[in-house]
């Protein structure tokens, strides 16, 4: 009998322990699923798409999943836009394609009708000069901002001008390496700045937007034209300002997405 209820004490003992534990793993967040999509002209996208990935993961509950073109050109394609349906396994994609000279309006209202519908996305760099309809603004609409060149490269200084915004409220000014500055030909209404850059081209000082989110159909979008160069990519200040703004576009801007700590390098 002794042996008996010193079994079962124990059982409930176990039981009490491993309660805890199974709350505690119920308690965590699903990670988002994240689509990363790199490739185009002129930049390093190959080296790129890790830093982005390595560097979002390491500082919120975000798996990324990578779609890489090795085409350097302007007419890099990515097959699975040929598939209306190409977005339905995530949560938020990031474009990070330089692609101006991809002009199909099937292959770009396919894009645009994931995002329209509600897809959340990040743009990066260059997605502000792809897929660029002839007389057509569609895509400038969705990004936010319409943008057709860039000054030399030099260091930008970044200034926050929403400090109020989740996004920027933990956020600092800095001054990156040496980086292009995208004009700004037009601010859609919709688009909310949230930083500017300032480059000092020796003959004039540039002055234009970054950083800013937009609203486009039912979705959230958070973008910058920050990213030439790895370096940029790279710093701890920008990724920390790209998984925010990830996080922002997928409403879980919050302490149970965010990981406690951002890594030094």
């Amino acid at each position: 009998m002794n042996r008996f209820l010193a079994c079962l004490l124990s059982a409930v003992v176990c039981i009490s322990v491993a309660r805890p534990a199974l709350s505690q793993d119920s308690a965590k967040p699903k990670p988002l699923k994240a689509l990363l999509i790199t490739g185009g002209c002129c930049h390093d996208y190959g080296k790129q798409q890790d830093l982005l990935k390595h560097g979002i993961e390491s500082r919120a509950m975000v798996e990324v999943t990578q779609v890489h073109s090795t085409d350097t050109s302007t007419k890099a394609r990515f097959d699975l836009y040929d598939n209306p349906d190409w977005s339905k396994n995530y949560d938020v994609v990031l474009h990070d394609e330089c692609t101006s000279d991809i002009i199909e309006p099937k292959y770009v209202e396919n894009i645009l009708n994931a995002h329209k519908n509600g897809l959340p996305a990040v743009n990066l760099h260059c997605a502000m000069h792809s897929y660029r309809l002839p007389g057509k603004d569609d895509w400038f609409q969705f990004v936010g901002i319409q943008s057709a060149a860039h000054g030399p490269q030099k260091p930008i200084d970044i200034t926050f001008v929403d400090r109020d915004h989740p996004v920027t409220k933990t956020l600092d000014n800095w001054t990156t390496v040496n980086e292009e500055l995208y004009n700004n030909l037009k601010l859609f209404p919709s688009a909310k700045p949230l930083a500017r850059g300032r480059q000092d081209i020796g003959s004039k000082v540039d002055d234009y937007v970054v950083t800013w989110t937009n609203t486009y159909g039912k979705a959230r979008v958070f973008s910058t034209t920050l990213g030439h160069n790895s370096e940029t990519v790279g710093d701890p200040r920008y990724l920390d300002m790209v998984t925010r703004g990830l996080l922002w576009s997928c409403d879980r801007l919050n302490p149970e997405y965010l990981k406690p700590f951002s890594p030094a390098k």
